[in-house]
C-alpha cells in the first residue's frame, strides 16, 4: 500500500497548482527551458501513431469494464508505415528518455511540477509542438504496454507471467473500483490529444497569409508555452494514475480524490483547448480574409483588362476546385464553361427573391432570340448571390425550384461562385436586391453593368445590350405612346387607326375609377368621339390591383390588363427613369425622363391619374383629383373641346386649374445605379426634397 501512497502524492500536487494561476514567475520558469536549435521534426505522422493508439485504449477501457471483451482491432493507423519508421527512428531515444523518466518519476512519487520541468529541460532543443508530441509518444508507449498486458492477460501465458510479475490488478474484479478513474483518464487523455493537435495546426498556418507577429495568431504563439507546460504535466498526472495500479494485484484501494484530480486537470486542460480553437478559428478567418482579398485583386485586374477570351472571364468567376460549375437546363447535366466560348454572355444576377415575372419576360425575349435570326447569339447564366452562413434545405428547395424553371445556363450551385466575385458585384456593379444582368462580349469584355433596363425597354432590338447601344437608342427616341406601352395593349394599332382618344389611368380607390370613368365616358359622348380606356393598376400593389381589375370588368368600366402586363408597364417606366439618369451627361431637358418621373410620381400619390393621346404624340395627362374635377366640369370647357379638340382643350382647362396645394412622391425602390439628386415636382416644378423609406409589403 507504501507504493500505492507515493505515488498517489504526484496527483494530488496538482491541487496545489490549481490554486494558483499561470503568472509570471511560473511562465519564465517554463520559458527559460525553451532553447531550440532549429530541428525541424514532422510532428503529424507520430501524432497519426499517438491518436491510434490512444483511441484504441479508451474505447477498450469501457468495454472491459462494462463487457469484458478482450479483443483487439487490426490496426487502422497511417498506411504509409515505411516513412513513419524513418521519422520515429531518428527519435526512438529520446522517447524511451521520456517513458523512463515518467516512470521512474512516477514510481518514487515526485513532484508533478518538478517531473514536467525535468522533461521540458530534456526536450529544450525542440520545438513546443515537439516537446508535446515526444512527451505523448513516450505516454502512448507506457500505457499502450499495460493495457495490452491487462487485456491479454486472460488468454495470453506470456502476458499472464508478466501481469503476474507486476501484480497488475485484474481489470474485471475491480471494475466498479476502476471505472470512475479510467473515466477520468480518459477524458484527460481526450483533452490532451485535442491541445496537442492544435499547438500543430498553429505551428503549420501559412506564412505568406498570417503573421506570428500580430493578433490573433501572436497571442495564440504566447498561449502555447503554458498548453504545452498543462499537457506534459497532464501526461505526467496520468502516468502516475496508471503506476498506482502496478503491485495491487491482492488488493485495491483507492481514494476518491484521484479521480477528482485527474477531472480537475481535465477541465482545465479542456479550457485551454476551447481557447485554441477559438483562436485557430480566428486565425483561419484571416486567412481566408487574406486569401479573398488576393482573389479580389486577381479578379478586378482580369475583369479590367482585355483578356481575349470570355472563358478566361468565366472561369475566375466559379471556384478552380469544380470543374463543371454550369448547369445545363436542356441536358439537365453539369457542363464545363467551354460551351459558351465566342459568345456573347450575359450575367444575371440576383438573389433567391427573383421574381417569376422577371424571370417569365426574360423567358420570352430568351426563346425568341432563338426562334429568330441567328445573328442574335447570346447566352444567359444566373448567379444567384445569396448569404451562405444562413443557407439551409429552405433555401436550397428555393434554389433548386428557381433552377428548374429557368430554361438558360445556371450556377450549378450558390457556392461554386467566387466570395471575390461576390464582393466585385456589390461594390463594382452595385448589385444590391434588384437584379441586373452584366454583359459580356465574346472577347470577355464587359460591356454594361447593367443591362436589364435597356432589356425591359427595347427587348432583343438592344442586343449586343451595351452601354453604346443603349445610347444610340435613346438618341432615336421621343415621348410616344408606343415607347409608353409598347406593345402591352394588343389593340392600340387599331384604335389609333380609327383615330380614337386613348386613355391609360390608374390608381387604387374604386369610388375614383367609377367617377373617373364615368365622366369621361359622358364627355366622350357628348363630344361625338372615339374612347377607349385602360386600367393599368398601381406599382408594387398585385392583389389590390388584381381585385380592382376584376371590378372593372365585371361592371365593365374601362379595359384592364392581366397581373404580368402590369407587372412590366411599372417595372420598364422605372428601367426608363434609371437608364436615361445613367445616360443624362447634358443639362438640356429630357422630355421622356421628364414624363416618365412624372407618371412614377402620379403612382407614388394616393389618388389617380390619367394620361390622353390622340395619335402617337398628341398627349395630355393630369393627376386624379383635376382630371376627375375637370371632366366632372365638362360643361365648362365643352365649347373650347368643340373648337380645339378634346385634348387641346383639356390641356387648356388644366393649365387654368391653381392648385396651391399638393403632394406629389416619386416613390423608387433599391436600385443598383445612381438616382439624380434634383427632381422636380410634376404639378408646380419646384424641387422635390429626398427622403429614405424602408418598406415591406406583404401582402
Amino acid at each position: 500500500m507504501a507504493k500505492a501512497s507515493k505515488s498517489q502524492q504526484l496527483v494530488r500536487s496538482d491541487r496545489r497548482m490549481f490554486a494558483a494561476s499561470d503568472d509570471n514567475a511560473m511562465m519564465k520558469q517554463i520559458l527559460s527551458t525553451h532553447a531550440p536549435d532549429g530541428r525541424l521534426v514532422d510532428v503529424k505522422p507520430i501524432l497519426l501513431i499517438i491518436d491510434n493508439v490512444l483511441r484504441h485504449i479508451t474505447p477498450e477501457i469501457d468495454q472491459a469494464l462494462t463487457a469484458g471483451s478482450g479483443h483487439i482491432d487490426s490496426f487502422d493507423g497511417p498506411t504509409n508505415l515505411s516513412a513513419i519508421d524513418d521519422v520515429l527512428d531518428a527519435l526512438a531515444y529520446i522517447v524511451h528518455k521520456i517513458s523512463c523518466e515518467i516512470s521512474c518519476k512516477c514510481a518514487g512519487g515526485g513532484d508533478a511540477h518538478a517531473t514536467t520541468m525535468v522533461i521540458l529541460n530534456m526536450l529544450s532543443s525542440y520545438s513546443w509542438d515537439a516537446k508535446v508530441v515526444l512527451t505523448l509518444a513516450a505516454f502512448a508507449v507506457n500505457f499502450g504496454e499495460f493495457w495490452l498486458i491487462v487485456q491479454l492477460c486472460t488468454t495470453n501465458t506470456l502476458a499472464k507471467s508478466v501481469a503476474l510479475l507486476k501484480q497488475l490488478p485484474d481489470v474485471l474484479e475491480h471494475s466498479e473500483t476502476l471505472k470512475p478513474h479510467f473515466d477520468a483518464l480518459n477524458k484527460l487523455i481526450k483533452a490532451m490529444i485535442d491541445v496537442t493537435k492544435c499547438i500543430v495546426e498553429f505551428i503549420e498556418l501559412p506564412c505568406e497569409y498570417i503573421s506570428s507577429e500580430v493578433p490573433p495568431l501572436s497571442t495564440a504563439m504566447a498561449s502555447i508555452p503554458t498548453a504545452a507546460y498543462w499537457t506534459i504535466r497532464s501526461v505526467v498526472a496520468c502516468a502516475a494514475q496508471i503506476t498506482s495500479l502496478v503491485g495491487l494485484r491482492q488488493e485495491f484501494v483507492t481514494s476518491t480524490s484521484e479521480a477528482w484530480e485527474l477531472s480537475s486537470l481535465a477541465h482545465k486542460v479542456s479550457s485551454i483547448h476551447e481557447h485554441l480553437r477559438n483562436l485557430l478559428r480566428l486565425c483561419y478567418q484571416r486567412i481566408e480574409e487574406k486569401k479573398q482579398e488576393e482573389t479580389y485583386k486577381e479578379f478586378i485586374r482580369i475583369i479590367e483588362t482585355p483578356q481575349g477570351d470570355i472563358s478566361k472571364i468565366l472561369r475566375v468567376i466559379f471556384r478552380k476546385e469544380d470543374p463543371h460549375p454550369l448547369f445545363s437546363p436542356a441536358d439537365k447535366t453539369r457542363v464545363d464553361i467551354d460551351v459558351l466560348r465566342r459568345k456573347h454572355v450575359l450575367l444575371l444576377i440576383s438573389d433567391l427573391d427573383i421574381s417569376l415575372d422577371e424571370i417569365q419576360v426574360l423567358e420570352v425575349l430568351y426563346k425568341y432570340e432563338r426562334a429568330s435570326s441567328s445573328e442574335l447569339s447570346y447566352e444567359i447564366v444566373w448567379l444567384p448571390i445569396v448569404d451562405r452562413s444562413a443557407w439551409n434545405d429552405s433555401y436550397q428547395q428555393k434554389f433548386l425550384n428557381l433552377q428548374s424553371i429557368m430554361p438558360w445556363y445556371t450556377a450549378n450551385h450558390p457556392s461554386v461562385i467566387e466570395p471575390a466575385v461576390i464582393k466585385y458585384t456589390k461594390e463594382k456593379w452595385r448589385f444590391v436586391k434588384k437584379p441586373i444582368v452584366v454583359t459580356l462580349d465574346p472577347l470577355g469584355k464587359v460591356t454594361c453593368t447593367n443591362a436589364l433596363n435597356m432589356m425591359w425597354i427595347w427587348g432583343n432590338a438592344a442586343f449586343p445590350f451595351s452601354t453604346d447601344k443603349e445610347e444610340s437608342l435613346w438618341k432615336s427616341e421621343s415621348w410616344t405612346i408606343e415607347l409608353l406601352v409598347d406593345g402591352l395593349e394588343p389593340n392600340l394599332p387599331n384604335w389609333m387607326r380609327e383615330e380614337k382618344v386613348i386613355c391609360f389611368y390608374g390608381g387604387e380607390k374604386m369610388e375614383w375609377i367609377e367617377s373617373f370613368t364615368s365622366a369621361t365616358k359622358k364627355a366622350a359622348q357628348t363630344l361625338e368621339i372615339g374612347l377607349e380606356m385602360v386600367y393599368v393598376g398601381k406599382n408594387n400593389a398585385k392583389e389590390r390591383v388584381k381585385k380592382i381589375s376584376g371590378l372593372i370588368t365585371q361592371k365593365q368600366l374601362s379595359h384592364s390588363w392581366q397581373d404580368s402586363n402590369v407587372w412590366f408597364f411599372w417595372n420598364r417606366l422605372e428601367s426608363m427613369l434609371y437608364s436615361k439618369t445613367q445616360h443624362g451627361k447634358t443639362n438640356d431637358p429630357d422630355i421622356i425622363k421628364q414624363e416618365v418621373m412624372t407618371i412614377l410620381g402620379y403612382d407614388g400619390s394616393e389618388h389617380g391619374w390619367a394620361i390622353f393621346f390622340l395619335g402617337t404624340t398628341e398627349m395630355v395627362r393630369a393627376n386624379g383629383e383635376r382630371v376627375l374635377s375637370s371632366m366632372q366640369s365638362f360643361e365648362a370647357w365643352e365649347e373650347m373641346a368643340r373648337q380645339m379638340g378634346f385634348i387641346p382643350a383639356l390641356r387648356k382647362h388644366l393649365e387654368g386649374i391653381t392648385d396651391d396645394h399638393h403632394c406629389t412622391r416619386l416613390i423608387l425602390p433599391g436600385i443598383s445605379g445612381g438616382i439624380a439628386e434634383r427632381v422636380v415636382c410634376a404639378e408646380c416644378g419646384r424641387p422635390m426634397e429626398m427622403y429614405f423609406m424602408y418598406r415591406c409589403c406583404v401582402e
